[in-house]
């Protein structure tokens, strides 16, 4: 059986997306196996998957930590057995373990970003937004390229009961105003079971403060692990986020999201996988997208892609939903 390593450290919502990848090439391969080499924060998303896919946790802060660590990683994944490299990650951490496994005679295979592409689409002098390659099909792309080739499968969307919410970005150019965020909570909780989600100390105080206005609500973050909020998601109707990992996490599990966008945007390839371009709620401005990772801070300083009404955008969207 020849083996393949497939590399892919961060960030969660990026392993998120590859997860699916992996799975239907181990589906559709049985005769080859696959060693996936992330951040050991990532298991719990690779906890179904095919017999012949194996997960490998690197401690990129602790053991693994610099280029003593990498050499550490390699032989704790004896990577001369490997027959062949997918670096879906192709930054300088994985071009040092790339450049290893060359020297050792065997194949390697790299993401192509589309970082020209996404530049350009993000330049004001570009008055054609077209819509680039999927992160999802630039991941598929590897495999093909090694020699692997591969079907990717229509996604399943299931319906379950309730609404999560995650109105959390690690970037100020994904975020929808908090304040505004926060009525939409409390006009859906009026009618519906509102799930909320986010990480980090400030925001959990945050939504623990919200969810005590109202029986309906349930703060579902820093209570769980990982693989406990991804089955609390695969049991929801609807997830509504920001473009971040909760779009990519409830994608994974086949829950519908309702994806909201500021500086950045769906044609940059980062839609949840088997989510509609439908549900994706933004406004149609000459100045956006500004970003790829609403990182950048907005030019007018003001961030107007974000000056829309967020209760009536959703409302439209779960109306046509019942009817």
């Amino acid at each position: 059986m020849k083996k393949i390593a497939v590399i892919r450290f961060s960030a969660l919502g990026d392993v998120a997306m590859l997860v699916p990848v992996v799975k239907a090439v181990a589906l559709q391969h049985p005769d080859l196996e696959f060693t996936v080499v992330s951040r050991r924060q990532t298991e719990d998303l690779w906890s179904d998957i095919p017999a012949n896919v194996h997960f490998f946790g690197a401690d990129l802060k602790g053991i693994h930590h610099g280029t003593k660590g990498l050499k550490r990683l390699l032989d704790d994944i004896d990577y001369r057995s490997f027959d062949a490299v997918a670096d879906m990650h192709s930054v300088l951490r994985s071009w040092y373990m790339d450049f290893r496994w060359r020297l050792a005679g065997i194949k390697v295979r790299r993401i192509d970003k589309g970082r020209i592409s996404k530049h350009w689409l993000v330049s004001p002098l570009n008055r054609h937004k077209r819509q680039l390659k999927t992160t999802i099909q630039r991941y598929a792309d590897v495999f093909t390229s090694l020699g692997i080739e591969l079907t990717l499968p229509k996604p399943e969307i299931t319906t379950g009961e309730g609404i999560g919410i995650a109105p959390f970005a690690a970037k100020k150019g994904k975020t929808y105003p908090y304040d505004r965020m926060e009525e939409l909570v409390m006009n859906l909780a009026k009618k519906e079971k509102v799930y909320l989600f986010g990480g980090g100390e400030k925001e959990v105080e945050m939504l623990q403060d919200w969810a005590s206005f109202n029986k309906n609500i349930t703060c579902v973050a820093g209570k769980h692990t990982l693989k406990e909020e991804l089955e609390i998601i695969r049991g929801l109707r609807i997830m509504i986020c920001m473009d971040s990992a909760n779009m990519h996490l409830a994608s994974l599990v086949g829950t519908r999201v309702i994806s909201i966008w500021g500086a950045t945007d769906p044609k940059a390839g980062f839609l949840g996988w088997g989510q509609s371009p439908k549900d994706c709620i933004y406004l149609k401005l000459p100045c956006r997208p500004c970003s790829i990772y609403g990182e950048k801070k907005c030019r007018f300083g003001d961030y107007h892609c974000f000056e829309f009404d967020i209760f009536d955008s959703i409302y439209s969207k779960l109306t046509k939903e019942q009817q």
